[in-house]
């Protein structure tokens, strides 16, 4: 069984359609052609865009030379409403004080502490799935937003999701997820930074209110702080962390902003890759066997999830398959060239790891579900040069080694518990959203080993 994936647009199409295309699924919206071009040029009379498959040309962008490419604010623009001025939208020098102050609540030894509130999600999701797969078939893209926020609230504030505050925060994040553009539309026509972005009611309400929710709840940790009676979490840490050049920690509003993006980054694409990992493996029950003998050895501790190398596979085959975050968008400041051609300051650079992750050149039959590829030579080479989940380079993800413990462990606790199968009817279609999720929901059949 080939995963599905979406069907391309006709190699040509007039700019009106390609727009049309574009704000209702930027996947479908592109030619086929990108899954073997090294580089492909955009023109309109608003901008001039340039996306970029060439692995020494992506290192350039986000590696080599990343100043010169900041974040575009083009992306920025659609996600204002709820981010503010958020570590994922910021660029320059507010951007690396943020980091440097962000960067040490991840370093390894956090995840070891962190350890245990995931092993807690993944116990609390096992007992949940068990309730509510007796009444049929589970829609397994809710289920696993339900399991990413839960990691969440336990990691960064140690409440888990029943708490009233932190299941009001998720119960708003969904509505806001439905309503979201990938590009606002004046920040679409390249319009200046000062020209006012038009929100629509249906973000601005839900933003409004996951903030003031993340408000209660940083201002609530403030004062524990305050008081030597904070829980030794992620987010005591990131608030009591000083920045090491400047000896400034974050303050209230600039904390709230962080949240935010840890909330989405962290809950958002965990949940798009655990849906379509076990979407997967409901397609492969050789692997599931597989996960359920590597499992049955492991005591459960942190030093077991080395161990979890069938999981481990799984989880980043599924990152390859469906990258949460399907395309990032950089802006020239300076004057480059790229492949003999003179690329201008202001044109938009487009990294696709979507397109890289399945192309022809990179990848041995790149649209098949195959975590054995990571050990062969072309695997491990691809796993080098083109595969970027997490992003590369300065702007890498910092929760890439939490996500890289916490998928496989609630894959593997899910799995030695459940037997997963597919339900008939027609395959889900992925579609980019916020992240790349289902076009109509991934129902699976969740028998209990």
């Amino acid at each position: 069984m080939i995963p599905p994936k979406p069907a391309a647009r006709p190699a040509r199409v007039s700019l009106w359609q390609y727009a049309r295309l574009f704000r209702k699924d930027i996947l479908s919206a592109q030619p086929e052609r990108l899954y073997s071009a090294k580089m492909a040029a955009l023109r309109t009379p608003f901008f001039r865009s340039y996306l970029i498959n060439q692995p020494d040309l992506i290192e350039q962008v986000l590696r080599r030379e990343a100043d010169d490419f900041p974040k575009s604010d083009r992306i920025r623009a659609g996600l204002a409403p709820l981010l503010g001025n958020s570590v994922f939208v910021t660029n320059g020098e507010v951007w690396k004080r943020q980091r440097r102050i962000i960067d040490p609540a991840f370093e390894s030894g956090r995840l070891r502490q962190a350890f245990p509130a995931m092993q807690a999600a993944a116990e609390a999701a096992a007992e949940r799935l068990e309730d509510i797969a007796r009444s049929g078939p589970v829609e397994m893209e809710a289920f696993c937003s339900h399991v990413a926020a839960d990691v969440i609230f336990r990691t960064l504030f140690s409440i888990p999701i029943e708490n009233q505050t932190a299941a009001a925060v998720f119960h708003e994040f969904q509505a806001y997820q439905r309503a979201a553009p990938i590009l606002n539309a004046t920040a679409l026509l390249g319009l200046p930074a000062w020209w006012p972005r038009l929100t629509p009611r249906r973000l601005r309400v839900p933003a409004r209110r996951i903030r003031g929710l993340i408000r209660d709840l940083t201002r609530a940790r403030a004062g524990l702080i305050a008081a030597g009676a904070a829980p030794d979490d992620l987010a005591t840490k990131i608030m009591t962390t000083a920045d090491p050049e400047t000896g400034e920690t974050f303050g209230f509003a600039e904390m709230v902003d962080q949240v935010a993006i840890f909330f989405l980054a962290g809950h958002e694409t965990s949940a798009s890759a655990l849906g379509w990992a076990l979407y997967l493996l409901a397609h492969n029950p050789a692997w599931q066997e597989r996960m359920v003998a590597e499992s049955s050895k492991a005591s459960g501790g942190f030093s077991d999830v080395a161990k979890l190398g069938a999981a481990r596979d799984v989880f980043r085959e599924a990152l390859r398959l469906y990258p949460p975050v399907p395309m990032m968008v950089r802006e020239n400041r300076c004057p480059k060239r790229f492949r003999d051609r003179d690329i201008a300051p202001g044109a938009q650079i487009v990294i696709s790891p979507w397109h890289l992750h399945r192309h022809k050149l990179y990848w041995d039959d790149p649209d098949a579900f195959c975590p054995e590829r990571f050990a062969t030579a072309r695997g491990k080479d691809g796993l080098r040069r083109a595969y970027l989940p997490f992003s590369q380079g300065p702007r890498v993800c910092p929760g890439a080694g939490f996500a890289m413990v916490e998928g496989p462990l609630i894959l593997s606790r899910l799995v030695s518990k459940f037997r997963f199968s597919p339900v008939e009817g027609a395959p889900p279609v992925p579609v980019a959203q916020l992240t790349v999720r289902s076009d109509r929901g991934i129902y699976l059949t969740c028998e209990t080993r």
